[in-house]
């Protein structure tokens, strides 16, 4: 039966839209884009695949599908299966006018995947390029069939809550916004920043036509000023041979240009342009290369409000128990209550998480600094 409205229950056993597919195209994508990135995307994928007003356009009726399990688009007439998407792997839903544009991940194996271009090398793991499906289709109902997916993944998350003993009904969104009231901000960086001892100028001396000898990486989204940290120093280089820097210190300013908020790749253009200087002066705050974190969770009922992949924090809900406890995306968890995870299989570090409360202590560093350390990765020195 084809939908005429959105009906929640339906979702389970599934829905079905009548479209008409225009076809599809691949872009490359950071992780984790902001939304407003992904319309953007989205624009992109429609100027590729739809010819412009008045060209002739080739297209094939098709009926797709929608679940709390997967999206489907089937051919209108012989009713064959032409893609089926797994609803976890649909990563964004855009509906332009009449247009509905749907953004699916590729499938990536445990091992190295060539779905994923790490276009700078030691690049951290939010800037790596992942390979996007982009699937455009034309319908009268472009607005229901993206609101009708966005309910799916509603639908399907109360199941899983269900499925885990836990009534959707007693998390309310009040409920949860009084638990968040109550919580203090914690985070590492207010106790660092907000001494003046850790907060430094120093002057570093070195040779024309010599790289500092520095390797950086982002200080992580949901951190207080959003900077670059220093991951790595060259045996023997300027910033090693001063002595006056450490590993997770995180530098604010480099001969009074400030890097606070500027993308990773322009703090390493700054920095690679002090080749023919013979002095810097940087701005640092002196911090361990280990971030603490601390949760405040009172029940199971409350979602932490982040995720994790292979160990790696891969997104934060804003305002949410993990941010005020001071997770950060793209850090690597270290530590939970005292236990180290650093050898840890992902899913028991799910369930350690999935089953805590009350205050949840962990550690954490960027992952693209833990990858160094550990000698998985080639410093890149600049």
């Amino acid at each position: 039966e084809v939908a005429t409205q959105q009906i929640p229950e339906d979702l389970i056993d599934g829905i079905i839209f009548a479209a008409n597919y225009l076809g599809s195209t691949q872009l490359l994508s950071e992780r984790n884009p902001s939304k407003n990135i992904r319309m953007m995307q989205a624009q992109e994928a429609v100027s590729r695949v739809k010819n412009p007003e008045g060209d002739a356009q080739t297209l094939t009726e098709v009926d797709l599908f929608i679940s709390t399990q997967r999206i489907k688009v089937l051919n209108a007439d012989t009713q064959e299966t032409m893609m089926d998407n797994a609803l976890r792997t649909i990563s964004y839903i855009a509906d332009i006018g009449n247009i509905v544009v749907l953004m699916a991940r590729r499938r990536m194996p445990r091992t190295a995947s060539q779905d994923c271009i790490e276009t700078t090398p030691g690049a951290p793991e939010a800037k790596k390029q992942y390979k996007m499906i982009c699937h455009v289709f034309e319908s009268e109902d472009a607005q229901l069939i993206a609101q009708s997916i966005g309910q799916a993944f509603s639908v399907a998350y109360q199941e899983f809550l269900r499925a885990n003993g836990i009534n959707p009904e007693d998390l309310s969104q009040k409920e949860y916004s009084d638990i968040i009231n109550t919580q203090e901000m914690y985070n590492d960086d207010l106790i660092h920043f907000s001494n003046s001892d850790n907060c430094k100028e120093l002057q570093l001396e070195k040779q024309k036509g010599e790289i500092l000898g520095i390797v950086i990486v982002e200080s992580g989204w949901g951190s207080i000023l959003p900077t670059v940290i220093l991951a790595n120093m060259m045996n023997g280089g300027p910033a090693a041979r001063s002595g006056k820097l450490s590993i997770g210190d995180q530098i604010m300013s480099i001969n009074n240009t400030s890097l606070v908020g500027l993308p990773l790749a322009t703090c390493q253009g700054i920095i690679k342009g002090l080749k023919n200087q013979v002095q810097v002066k940087l701005n640092i705050v002196s911090c361990p290369p280990v971030t603490t974190v601390l949760i405040k969770r009172p029940d199971l009922k409350y979602q932490l409000g982040f995720s994790v992949q292979n160990g790696i924090i891969c997104s934060l809900m804003r305002g949410g128990i993990a941010e005020r406890g001071g997770v950060r995306v793209g850090h690597r968890i270290i530590e939970i209550n005292g236990q180290s995870v650093v050898a840890t299989a992902h899913e028991k570090i799910v369930q350690a998480l999935s089953n805590s409360v009350g205050e949840i202590h962990m550690k954490t560093m960027p992952a693209a600094m833990f990858r160094l350390l550990t000698g998985q990765e080639t410093p890149m020195y600049i």
